[in-house]
């Protein structure tokens, strides 16, 4: 099974056991997260969310903190004189999926 969540303004396709990195969150090392924003569920049989799935969660444990590789802003302008240099290393969260809970019952 496997579940389309949103967080952070972008959507991971994630099953149980997968490592992701997404936006940071406040939580400690070894906290329980969950998601609520739940679009898509499926596997053998498919749920569509409208937009979200009613009482659908995906839990996750927050393995670290990290920052990604820096990505270098540079512009210029020809025969101008003008250049400026910039970096910029966004801060992540990476964790491991646990749990996808439907929201019915078995």
């Amino acid at each position: 099974m496997y579940a389309v969540i949103k967080t952070g303004g972008k959507q991971y396709k994630v099953e149980e056991g997968d490592r992701i990195q997404v936006e940071k969150l406040n939580a400690a090392k070894g906290d329980e997260v969950a998601f609520g924003d739940v679009l898509f569920i499926g596997g053998d049989q498919y749920i569509l969310g409208k937009p979200t799935v009613d009482g659908a969660s995906v839990k996750a444990q927050v393995i670290r903190q990290m920052r990604a590789p820096k990505v270098i802003i540079f512009k210029m302008k020809r025969r101008k004189g003008y250049h400026k240099k910039q970096g910029h290393r966004q801060d992540l969260t990476e964790v491991r999926i646990t749990a996808i809970n439907t929201g019915k019952e078995a």
